[in-house]
């Protein structure tokens, strides 16, 4: 295949090696060493600002940050360690039941407590703002419980022995429970740290003292009957809930957590969602998780998956209990052994009855489906049977499994609010949560604002982009369109075919309009080599693996085979089966560049040139790029352009939910051919589940150096045999807990991988955590429209001291915009505030994929597709968190290894 440059317009070739350059060691010359025994270096911390960026037009915003006023005073939050156990001193372990226990002791000893109000954040930790009497205090509760009726037996089966302890659970109204509590002191924490962590002085103290403002309001809101997940609230009421179907809803709830800024103590609160199990009868949530029409269509073994832990109501006696399964057998066929008094003598006899027979005759309940299984409610070898249809599930139930691709996209459509909506929840929210009655929040001194934060933003100018011949462009609120213009560097499509996996288009049409638009934009694309290798209609059932290998040995039986580029239908747009199959078969075994599509009813150009865009991506073309890359001197990016500089993307990606035991793929992608940050390179690693830190940067003891010897060895043999001088790292998936980690773990790796590529290298790094996850929003003042595209915001609501800042580069099309938090956590190479924004900013323009400026730097937005689409590549569906060792993922074939194939 001609992967040369095959445009209008030829890149310059990169400057040449300076004599006094040692080169890096070739891939077959580095030794298997280890590195050597160093002296433990001190523990880096985040950088400190350099001060305020400049550059851009003002704007006034409005954020999502009401401030806080508190108190001065010397008081001290007082830390106590809480021991719940039973009566017998067994410990408590059941979830909720601890703040029901601290709530009633605060009502019975309110006077032992001295009248302290507490924040107990509902596990091992009390707050109390005056010490209690006591270091170690001693308190017995009592609490009433409504008790079980249902069909209760030992063993679980209908053959257990009458002489044995089977018996039927007595009725009574009431039972009591006696809890031991104890609360034993801990330490103190001033609540001064607070006025420390707003300098900036941040400290154990600082952090501790925070932390229990939120779970003051945690606790403010656990007592209004919410769902806590974090710092999320969630209430039941049925306004707030979008039904999804298959038994799921949407609830929408509201963030609230205390935030140090550089005006202050403020209180953020924003808009969040999660996913509920929908309350009501089980058997209506089995008819929609499984979408029959009818109970007896349900499939008992995905409802026992389904129903597992979660809670349910009995209508009969209306007690709560978890579903620990379903019984082996049918209702009117599962028995158990009752026992009972003889009316005549008070003898206490023991009958063998099923669950039907107890319900119908003993309580005198209709049954209409009695030829279902039974809810266990009970334990493995003690088992509570209740009929199906007496039990409904209660609200405010997490839904934990992975949605559907129609679930996912319905509850993205529902959830969404446009900025002036957003802003009058929030509002609402506030005065809802009425914070300013709480007892604890009266006893810290703390004052809420009602109003939100105003602040000053700047919107920068969108970079200057170029085009083919010769063509510069400046985008239009965050977009532009490449229809009749030509793209910088082409490739040429030669030696293809069309495999059409059952979807349903003129093909045919598809290939011809194709080819009209790739000519306007300077793509060399020839006619297939063959027609339509069309799939066979009888293999359209067969295992996803082996409709693929089938598919490809038609593909093998065309002369002259081996294609160089396979354009592939898919029948279905999203979670297709076949696409994780198909890719590995291009990429790792036969090293083909492949574009995958599920062609839309109507196809227009607009579609067409979007998937040129990846097929010259791809192929090792380049779309458009910043004008600055082709400067002499460049003017926007002077620190990047001026020395050899790498910059490496990095993401860590985890099982979706309900998967979460699978491996974690880490990605790393690096920018290579300097002075060019356009184009890229992706190497993806597997690593233990749930480990967030990359585990594989730098590994010199294995057949495997790392991920970031190969990034580095690209970057020198596309660079022409430059060394990079500067390495800017951009992290994703991290949070602020996870700072010092990053740092002091990942960033070391990093060092010691370039030493160990050359001992007298000596680079200088840059690294920044970039942060979607988070819940500050901006708004225009008295504008509806999201902020424009540009707009960066470092002042107000930002950390008081270290250096970090918001971005949102991308226009807001849909929805309210969420920001980019930057954090930059080490900085040798010295940027201004104003050239790390600018630097970011231009960042976001060079994504290949599309024609609108992204809400995340590229290098991170590859990091995060090739990891998504390499994990494709294997199933782990049969293996366990316990499982050693995970693993490897397939090595890409060496044809595509360096190429954009994740575009």
């Amino acid at each position: 295949m001609d992967l040369s440059d095959g445009g209008p317009e030829e890149l310059p070739p990169p400057p040449p090696l300076p004599p006094d350059v040692v080169p890096i060691r070739a891939e077959e010359d580095v030794a298997e060493e280890l590195p050597r025994n160093k002296p433990a270096k001190p523990k880096r911390l985040p950088k400190a600002r350099p001060g305020l960026g400049k550059r851009g037009q003002t704007i006034q915003l409005l954020a999502n940050h009401y401030k806080v006023s508190m108190r001065s005073s010397e008081d001290f939050f007082h830390h106590y360690h809480v021991n719940l156990k039973y009566e017998d001193d067994q410990p408590v372990v059941g979830k909720g039941i601890g703040r029901k226990v601290l709530d009633k002791l605060q009502h019975m000893y309110r006077s032992e407590l001295a009248n302290n109000e507490f924040a107990y954040d509902g596990e091992k930790s009390l707050f109390t703002i005056g010490a209690l009497p006591q270091v170690h205090n001693e308190f017995t509760v009592v609490l009433e419980d409504i008790g079980r009726v249902g069909c209760r037996c030992s063993g679980g089966n209908s053959g257990s022995s009458p002489g044995g302890s089977d018996t039927k659970r007595v009725k009574r109204p009431y039972k009591t429970k006696i809890f031991k509590v104890e609360l034993c002191f801990v330490a103190k924490i001033p609540t001064a740290a607070i006025t420390q962590a707003l300098r900036g002085q941040e400290s154990e103290n600082s952090l501790e003292a925070l932390r229990v403002l939120d779970i003051i309001l945690r606790q403010h809101s656990a007592k209004q009957g919410c769902l806590l997940l974090h710092q999320s609230f969630f209430h039941n009421n049925p306004r707030n809930f979008v039904d999804l179907k298959g038994g799921v809803v949407g609830c929408r709830g509201f963030h609230s957590s205390f935030r140090g800024t550089q005006s202050g103590l403020s209180l953020n609160i924003d808009v969040s969602t999660t996913m509920l199990v929908k309350p009501g009868p089980v058997i209506d949530f089995l008819l929609a998780n499984q979408m029959v029409d009818h109970p007896n269509r349900i499939d008992w073994s995905k409802a026992k998956r389904a129903l597992k832990n979660l809670r349910i109501k009995t209508t009969h006696a209306n007690s709560e209990f978890k579903i620990f399964g379903l019984s082996e057998k049918k209702c009117n066929e599962q028995t158990f052994l009752l026992r009972r008094k003889d009316g005549d003598n008070g003898d206490i006899n023991t009958v063998e009855i099923t669950v039907h027979e107890y319900f119908v005759h003993n309580r005198g309940i209709e049954l209409r489906y009695s030829d279902l299984p039974c809810i266990n409610a009970g334990r493995r070898n003690r088992p509570t049977y209740f009929p199906v249809e007496l039990c409904e599930l209660v609200p405010l139930q997490r839904y934990t499994k992975d949605l559907s691709t129609l679930q996912r996209s319905s509850l993205v459509e529902k959830s969404r609010q446009m900025p002036h909506e957003r802003m009058s929840i929030l509002n609402d929210a506030l005065k809802r949560t009425n914070y300013d009655s709480d007892p604890m929040v009266k006893a810290c001194g703390i004052s809420i604002a009602r109003h939100f934060t105003q602040i000053e933003g700047r919107v920068l100018p969108a970079p200057k982009l170029k085009a083919g011949n010769g063509e510069e462009f400046f985008p239009r609120n965050g977009r532009w369109n490449l229809s009749k213009k030509k793209l910088i560097r082409t490739c040429s499509v030669n030696k293809w075919a069309v495999v059409n996996f059952s979807a349903e288009c003129d093909v045919h049409g598809l290939v011809r309009d194709l080819k009209r638009i790739a000519t306007e934009m300077g793509i060399k694309i020839e006619y297939p080599y063959c027609d339509v290798i069309e799939e066979s209609p009888s293999a359209r059932r067969a295992p996803a693996s082996r409709r693929v290998d089938e598919m490809f040995a038609k593909i093998n039986s065309h002369p002259p085979g081996d294609p160089k580029f396979l354009l592939c239908l898919l029948p279905v747009r999203k979670n297709c089966e076949i696409y994780g199959p198909w890719k590995r078969k291009c990429l790792v075994e036969c090293g083909i560049f492949t574009q995958c599509l599920a062609p839309p009813r109507k196809i227009n150009d607009q579609y067409l040139i979007n998937v040129l865009l990846k097929i010259n991506a791809k192929l090792g073309g380049l779309n458009t790029l910043l004008q600055c890359e082709l400067s002499p001197a460049p003017a926007v990016l002077p620190i990047v352009g001026k020395l050899p500089t790498i910059i490496l993307g990095m993401y860590v990606s985890h099982g979706q939910p309900g998967q979460s035991d699978r491996p974690s793929n880490a990605a790393v992608v690096n920018s290579r051919e300097w002075p060019l940050i356009s184009k890229y390179r992706a190497t993806v690693h597997t690593q233990s589940p749930k480990l967030e830190m990359l585990s594989s940067l730098f590994k010199p003891w294995g057949k495997d150096d790392g991920l970031i010897r190969e990034s580095l060895i690209d970057f020198y043999t596309s660079s022409g045999n430059r060394k990079p001088e500067q390495i800017i790292i951009f992290r994703d998936g991290v949070s602020e807990s996870q700072f010092t980690q990053v740092i002091n773990i990942e960033l070391e790796q990093i060092i010691e991988a370039c030493k160990f590529l050359d001992e007298t290298w000596e680079p200088k790094y840059t690294v920044i955590v970039a942060q979607k996850n988070h819940h500050t929003r901006f708004f225009q003042t008295g504008c509806p429209d999201n902020v424009p595209p540009g707009t960066v915001v470092d002042k107000e609501v930002c950390h008081p001291k270290n250096f970090d800042f918001y971005m949102c580069a991308h226009a807001g099309m849909i929805g309210t915009s969420r920001p980019t938090h930057y954090h930059v956590l080490h900085d040798e190479i010295g940027f201004t505030a104003d050239e790390l924004q600018e630097f970011v900013h231009s960042l976001s323009y060079v994504y290949q994929r599309s024609t609108t400026a992204i809400s995340v730097v590229a290098p991170i937005m590859y990091a995060h597709l090739a990891a998504a689409q390499v994990g494709t590549f294997v199933k782990f569906e049969d293996m366990s968190a316990g499982s050693i060792p995970v693993p490897e993922l397939p090595r890409l074939h060496e044809n595509v290894r360096s190429s954009m194939f994740f575009c």
